[in-house]
């Protein structure tokens, strides 16, 4: 029974390691471990860690109902509130030093979206309008400062001036805009709309619904592009499969909370293609590869792949009725319990492990984006959609 296997998990495992993360001298939670477990109390704290803790923690609760969840939420939000939000230029910082000053003052798209996402679950979970109203706060700052005549540029400093978009190019790359920054500003748009039915937030939602399907999707591939350059011709040749797989049940979810009844005709079929793309071609011993650049294929098992894909595949079933995609969600859950989940006395999950099944030593176990928010949602969406297998 799967359900019980993951609420388990989550229960007895991610949660108990997270509440260990708690800093009550400094605020927040700390923001490194290595993968041999040594936890550094004064290392940077990073904006988009402690988003996604926020997060996890509001969703936990409004899943499991224990106080102490809500009472670390608090402490999580408290922390982004006080130190990590930028009141005389708007927008979020992108990294704290551990007594919460910041010492990475860049404004970021992606990393707003994260505050945003957070804001609004916290706000669900405990009715605190200050919350809202930051998110909403934080919403403005996107609409005003980072559109152009394309759609949402990424990176820039305090004051909003354009600087090279680092935090989110990789493989040699250089890249003015990126699917990624746009599927998490409708992760962060669809908390928010659930959050207060706001038809401006509709609206944007809306575009960049749009733009995935206009711009990102390719239906020849039946694949999302992944890095642009400031009016969207492609840069470089990849293929993220986490990302694909990620945006399948994303974007469902968006058109769901919209309640628009051809965005939800659309992005079924769209993620449906997906998803049958992403098991034929992604799909390797029992684990889903992490990416394609040029002819080369990626087969390290990354955590939050791995996490993404058994919702992704979850939801293809509940689409489609397909039973192979339960079957591949029941592999890639046998995959990370097997050999993703670190079993080590003070582990949690590690964050990659080659396709021998090798932990990466340097690869941390917490830090500015290894966090409990991709296999803490993957337990939580598993639960809610009540699908056992």
């Amino acid at each position: 029974m799967i359900i019980n296997e993951v609420k388990t998990e989550l229960e007895q495992h991610i949660i108990p390691f997270w509440n260990t993360l708690r800093d009550d001298e400094n605020g927040g939670f700390y923001g490194f471990m290595s993968c041999g477990l040594e936890l550094d109390k004064q290392a940077d704290k990073g904006v988009i860690l402690h988003s996604r803790i926020l997060w996890f923690y509001s969703n936990a609760y409004m899943t499991l109902g224990a106080e102490q969840l809500l009472d670390n939420a608090k402490h999580a939000y408290t922390f982004i509130k006080d130190c990590c939000i930028d009141y005389e230029f708007g927008g979020v910082y992108w990294m704290m030093d551990y007594k919460g000053k910041p010492v990475d003052t860049m404004k970021h798209t992606y990393n707003i979206a994260f505050a945003i996402y957070a804001l609004s679950s916290y706000y669900r979970a405990s009715g605190d309008r200050e919350a809202l109203t930051l998110a909403y706060r934080l919403f403005d700052d996107i609409e005003k400062n980072t559109l152009d005549e394309y759609g949402y540029r990424e990176a820039f400093d305090r004051k909003w001036n354009l600087v090279d978009n680092e935090a989110l190019s990789e493989n040699g790359l250089k890249a003015d805009k990126t699917m990624n920054a746009i599927l998490h500003l409708i992760e962060a748009y669809t908390e928010l709309y659930k959050a207060d039915g706001s038809e401006k937030v509709a609206e944007r939602l809306k575009f960049q619904l749009g733009q995935m399907r206009d711009i990102v999707y390719t239906p020849e591939t039946n694949a999302l592009k992944v890095f642009f350059d400031t009016s969207f011709n492609l840069v470089g040749d990849i293929h993220s499969y986490g990302h694909d797989i990620e945006a399948t049940w994303l974007m469902d979810r968006a058109c769901d909370v919209l309640g628009d009844e051809e965005l939800k005709k659309q992005f079924a079929e769209m993620g449906l293609k997906i998803s049958h793309n992403i098991q034929d071609i992604a799909m390797d011993d029992g684990a889903l590869n992490n990416e394609r650049d040029k002819d080369e294929i990626n087969r390290t098992r990354v955590w939050w792949v791995q996490a993404e894909a058994v919702v992704g595949f979850i939801n293809a079933y509940q689409h489609s009725g397909e039973e192979k995609f339960l079957a591949s969600a029941k592999s890639v859950w046998e995959n990370i319990k097997e050999y993703i989940i670190d079993k080590r006395e003070g582990g949690e999950w590690y964050a990659e492990v080659t396709c021998d099944h090798v932990p990466r030593e340097c690869k941390e176990t917490v830090g500015p984006w290894k966090c409990p928010y991709h296999n803490g949602r993957m337990c939580m969406e598993v639960i809610a959609r009540d699908v056992d297998f």
